[in-house]
């Protein structure tokens, strides 16, 4: 079986991320896709993200219509920050031997791949799949050439979608009283109306 594994923070989930989500799971023919909130992300420690139950919340009625989607709290439930390594592994562990995992990130996350924990074991434990970013070509990969020919086996660029919404400009569109109803699912939009949440 092949398996999507997309993580984030989730702050708040959003229509990009389920196009991202949609668009992967279509073109590389996947049986689902994990969708693994973060808990405090390792290279955004200083950066304050919202309570984990909110943005569980969240995903879970952005999700809930989509039998091919699923949730894991892999990094929710596991103290200390979060490390992509260790959640493939954990997930990993749970599947049988033939199951193929394909992570999915952005190319801007790609970049930052040498500043991850065991880049090397990652890479052996699944495959990457790169999105588009806006502002991010494949122009600056090809700068990478020790990243590119570590990666040569496992990576996997997709062209599309390229997605110009952001968490952060949701929140703060929250902030100033703005609508956000066609930047997230319906029901996250009555959920962050319904708490308050910003």
């Amino acid at each position: 079986m092949k398996i999507g594994i997309f993580g984030g923070t989730f702050d708040p989930i959003h229509n990009g991320h389920m196009k991202v989500a949609e668009v992967a799971r279509a073109q590389l023919d996947l049986a689902k896709v994990i969708f693994v909130p973060t808990g405090q992300p390792c290279l955004k420690a200083d950066t304050p993200i919202s309570l984990a139950e909110h943005r569980v919340a969240m995903i879970r009625l952005a999700i809930a219509d989509r039998p091919y989607f699923e949730l894991s709290l892999a990094e929710i439930n596991r103290p200390g920050p979060s490390y992509t390594v260790d959640t493939i592994s954990e997930l990993r562990d749970k599947l049988y031997i033939e199951d193929e995992l394909f992570f999915i990130l952005g190319w801007d996350s790609l970049l930052q791949i040498p500043r991850w924990k065991e880049p090397t074991r990652l890479i052996k434990l699944c495959y990457l799949v790169a999105v588009p970013r806006p502002g991010y070509k494949l122009l600056d990969l090809k700068g990478q050439k020790e990243l590119i020919s570590e990666l040569s086996l496992s990576l996997i660029l997709l062209d599309e979608p390229e997605i110009n919404i952001s968490a952060t400009e949701i929140r703060k569109r929250l902030a100033q009283g703005s609508s956000i109803r066609r930047l997230v699912p319906a029901p996250v939009a009555e959920y962050i109306k319904s708490t308050g949440f910003t």
